[in-house]
């Protein structure tokens, strides 16, 4: 279905998997050239006013969709027995920023749509241990937490416990010791994006030192959507040299239908090469475009990360639409698929010959 409806299903995703810099820059440019299309055309007054006005309302009601619509969505699938995919990152209602609503239900229902055979739970400060009883599903939920410390998120996955937050902040030197409380509990700690990148770039040394288990170098959510290639080389070089995990995480927080990154993991090793990274190229090429070419460049982005099929299915809707305009209707017919395929059975059929033989 995805594919069948790939027009619908890639610019949907087109619209998802925007950094939050390049999507303000793509709404406005899109609004205003939407709009001076519809009011420079010909017409009455009211006309152009409705025209003006079509354009960003239909805008409108794609980004809607693009958080609420229920679509087809496509999975990552494996032979390998041994490895489970897996997302590092997500949340529920539980954090400030939560969807509301945002059970662990609908986040376990939302992951196996995904193709995830597991999640950890990291809301913001505040601990999952999976104890909830959730309705039965394929999904496992594992325990985390997403600790908010010195302008840095650090997710903590594992068997996790409380922590005293205040004892982290003040300085880098201070934050970084949260790696080792972690790391005490038997848990596994991670360097969320942006805010590593953002906020400590000169520090990552000291967060190795300080004992920090590994990086994310893909991460969902439009913010941190802007992670430049090289950034993720430099970090990718950093973990391969001190044998750090890297992961990539949905970030989901309940307001997307699709994630742009997958996990093939292989359970009880830790370790630069116990995890492989699967990512949506869409996603990955928005860190490294300026945020004021998005009107022009997110459309070129989504049409060449087309898979064969894809295009073959944007084809043929090309061909079905052009066809239904191109067919002739009777004087006081309504448009309607019925149209195109009788017009097409008429024209199959050879034209009868009036018999001009007198009686």
């Amino acid at each position: 279905m995805y594919v069948a409806l790939a027009p619908l299903s890639n610019t949907l995703d087109a619209l998802t998997f925007f950094s939050a810099a390049r999507a303000a820059w793509a709404v406005v440019v899109w609004i205003l050239v939407l709009a001076a299309w519809g009011a420079l055309r010909a017409g009455t007054r009211r006309q152009l006013i409705v025209r003006a006005l079509a354009g960003p309302l239909t805008l409108l009601v794609m980004g809607v969709a693009t958080v609420f619509l229920p679509r087809p969505v496509p999975r990552l699938t494996t032979t390998d027995s041994g490895a489970t995919i897996i997302d590092y990152h997500a949340h529920t209602q539980a954090s400030h920023d939560g969807r509301p609503g945002w059970t662990l239900a609908k986040l376990a229902a939302w992951h196996e749509r995904q193709g995830f055979e597991a999640s950890y739970v990291t809301d913001h400060n505040i601990v999952y241990d999976g104890s909830l009883p959730l309705p039965p599903t394929s999904i496992n939920l594992l325990p985390g937490v997403e600790w908010s410390v010195y302008g840095q998120h650090v997710v903590a996955i594992g068997p996790v416990e409380a922590l005293p937050r205040d004892s982290f902040g003040g300085s880098t030197q201070r934050m970084v010791r949260i790696f080792a409380a972690i790391e005490r509990q038997g848990a596994i700690s991670i360097a969320s994006l942006p805010e590593y990148w953002r906020n400590h770039r000169d520090d990552l040394g000291a967060f190795v030192i300080a004992g920090v288990d590994g990086f994310e170098i893909v991460n969902c959510a439009p913010k941190a959507l802007s992670f430049p290639a090289a950034g993720r080389s430099e970090v990718l070089a950093l973990a391969a040299g001190h044998d750090l995990l890297v992961v990539g995480a949905s970030d989901n927080h309940g307001w997307g239908q699709v994630t742009c990154v997958w996990n093939l993991s292989h359970p009880g090793a830790q370790g630069f090469h116990t995890n492989r990274v699967f990512a949506r190229s869409l996603a990955m090429v928005q860190g490294d475009w300026l945020p004021w070419t998005a009107p022009v460049t997110q459309p070129w982005f989504m049409f060449r990360s087309l898979s064969w099929s894809e295009r073959a299915s944007w084809l043929t809707w090309v061909v079905v639409i052009l066809l239904y305009r191109a067919m002739p209707r009777r004087q006081g017919q309504g448009a309607g698929i019925g149209i195109l395929a009788r017009s097409l059975g008429r024209r199959s059929r050879p034209e009868p010959v009036a018999d001009e033989t007198p009686p």
